[in-house]
């Protein structure tokens, strides 16, 4: 994946939208088995022990002991044992949606992995479980942290990914924005400037920009903005006035947008990254 497909996706990532719909260990049953049923939601198996298949379209896998499986939402599936030596594994129903599409149509990627690490992913899906099976008030919040940790291993260790999108989508339309913020930060960028990039309205480009990012164009840029700042603070001996001035800011409005995002003032947090 080239960088600007990196900085896109970390970008877009950020608007992932997770909800574990129940997570659990089995030993499961000799009778074990469906045939040609197509799921709504996507599922992970990690195998633990013993032997059985599942079937993705029109492959055929045979899972081993330590195993990670995705089966994918709305491809049509099969399952079943081998024998009375059957699967004992750790597993979760999921959806994970970025704006309106599932994320696994997006991506192109293997759907049985080889973990590297097996006691890191083991205590994940404990945690996991457990915080699913929980009445604390907080469960759901462990719930989301633990199945985020799952989901990180599983993409950094799938190896290359490819990408699954029409060049018409709203995806590449927004790689086309969020390209543009990043090079014209020090530019006065409008609502109506941005929508005019992939020729939508105002305030449909402001629902999209939302659903993808979690923010508004406005939020989003000042974000950015800020998060430069930071890096020419902490590695550059540009004072704060020619800080802003290279984010195209007024310095007093820079100074106090950068304590909303920080808590500091810009000179707070350059003395205190040159003490770390």
């Amino acid at each position: 994946m080239n960088a600007d497909r990196k900085t896109f996706w970390k970008t877009y990532l950020s608007g992932l939208q997770l909800h574990v719909a129940v997570a659990n260990y089995t030993k499961v049953p000799i009778s074990w088995r469906d045939d040609d049923y197509t799921p709504d939601v996507n599922k992970l198996y990690y195998i633990q022990e013993g032997e059985g298949y599942v079937q993705i379209g029109k492959r055929k896998f045979y899972p081993k002991p330590g195993d990670l499986c995705l089966l994918p939402a709305d491809v049509m599936q099969s399952y079943g044992t081998l024998s009375a030596d059957t699967f004992g594994k750790y597993w979760c129903h999921f959806t994970a949606k970025l704006d309106n599409f599932n994320l696994f149509q997006m991506l192109e990627m293997p759907v049985i992995l080889t973990v590297n690490d097996h006691k890191g992913l083991k205590e994940k899906f404990k945690r996991l479980v457990a915080h699913h099976k929980s009445e604390e008030w907080t469960a759901e919040l462990h719930v989301q942290a633990a199945f985020l940790e799952i989901m990180a291993m599983l993409l950094e260790q799938a190896g290359p990914i490819g990408i699954n999108t029409p060049t018409t989508s709203s995806f590449e339309k927004m790689n086309v924005v969020l390209s543009y913020i990043e090079e014209h930060l020090s530019e006065n960028m409008t609502v109506d400037t941005l929508a005019q990039l992939v020729h939508f309205h105002p305030n449909y480009f402001i629902r999209m920009f939302k659903n993808t990012t979690g923010l508004s164009p406005i939020q989003y840029v000042n974000r950015k903005r800020m998060d430069k700042a930071r890096q020419l603070l902490t590695f550059t001996s540009q004072s704060i006035s020619a800080v802003a001035e290279s984010l195209g800011m007024d310095a007093t409005y820079f100074s106090r947008l950068f304590k909303e995002y920080t808590a500091l003032s810009p000179s707070e947090y350059r003395e205190l990254s040159m003490k770390a």
